[in-house]
């Protein structure tokens, strides 16, 4: 019995030394991070709203480290293949997720993942909050939210509208509005904006409940027509789109948002790390200046803050799924 004990406190012992000896290595690691490139998986297709802001991030976190960081995209599953990718990328903080609603606040519509968004990723910030536009094809009847509504009321479930896949953001926008406006429109999903906006181009279908950045160029060229913006104040962007609180639906006033996140292998010391070297990138102005000329709000809060903004983001879209029995297959 007194030989087993001893071997119990040899292991013991021998258990604490090591971890003491690993804290200055990590503390080492920590403070000289990064020291190689840094990659941000962005996990929908090139060219969405979620790509230009990761690259943009990427640009100035760069020139900040001296390092090269990169855009990766994975797309698929609503964004989750990228998002199971980042969960299982180890604790060393070089690949990071540039993170959406769908893969924080909606993977609900998901009944068997093989992860869980919200015990495996770590959220960093909130890279920025924006609102959506609906955009129409130039030849659908109805060129304001109430022409919309009426003729979606009168030719039931043969308006379309497009999104970048199961409870992505465009996707849920666009069933709040069928929700708040009574309005029977049927949902396609595509794998990813651009797939959704060339097929809108086309006439293929007829609506999009998409973010500023990625359609801003198709209405200025007048490719595709504006109907509302779904902030609570006009966008800067396109002034003169009327909020839907302006064009008499009050009920789709919601913005969508990104983050920025990593695995949950990642210390805690290090996110806040990487948090602090945000706040830098954050007080550049010419940082700022390009997430709002693409429509966007700048956030740039901390870790916790963010935590407590996608706890309540999910229980509201969790009752949109709820309410529309909404489910990815």
């Amino acid at each position: 019995m007194n030989l087993r004990r001893s071997w119990r406190q040899l292991f013991q012992t021998l258990c604490l030394s090591l971890t003491a000896a690993s804290l200055p290595l990590a503390a080492h690691a920590q403070a000289n991070y990064p020291d190689r490139p840094v990659r941000i998986i962005v996990p929908f297709t090139a060219g969405g709203s979620s790509d230009i802001q990761g690259r943009l991030l990427a640009e100035h976190l760069g020139k900040l480290y001296g390092q090269s960081v990169v855009v990766e995209n994975r797309p698929g599953a609503g964004g989750h293949i990228g998002g199971k990718f980042v969960a299982d990328s180890g604790p060393d903080g070089y690949t990071l997720l540039l993170g959406s609603i769908g893969l924080h606040a909606t993977y609900g519509v998901y009944k068997n993942l093989n992860y869980q968004p919200a015990k495996d990723l770590k959220l960093i910030t909130i890279v920025a909050e924006m609102p959506h536009v609906v955009v129409a094809n130039p030849g659908l009847e109805a060129n304001t939210l109430a022409e919309l509504t009426a003729l979606a009321r009168a030719k039931p479930e043969t308006l379309h509208f497009g999104s970048a896949g199961v409870g992505s953001s465009v996707h849920m926008v666009g069933e709040l509005y069928k929700m708040a406006a009574q309005a029977p429109i049927v949902h396609i999903p595509y794998r990813g904006s651009s797939a959704a906006t060339n097929d809108l181009l086309g006439g293929q279908i007829q609506l999009l409940f998409e973010n500023v950045p990625t359609t801003i160029g198709y209405i200025q060229a007048k490719k595709l027509k504006a109907l509302a913006i779904t902030g609570a104040t006009r966008s800067p962007a396109l002034p003169d789109v009327p909020t839907a609180a302006e064009a008499g639906l009050p009920g789709l006033t919601v913005t969508s948002w990104t983050t920025l996140a990593a695995g949950k292998d990642v210390p805690d010391a290090l996110i806040e790390k990487i948090s602090a070297d945000l706040r830098r990138v954050y007080a550049d102005p010419a940082f700022r200046e390009g997430l709002e000329r693409l429509g966007m709000t700048p956030v740039g809060n901390s870790p916790g803050d963010a935590r407590e903004f996608v706890e309540r983001e999910r229980a509201r879209w969790n009752k949109v799924i709820e309410t529309e029995h909404i489910t990815a297959g």
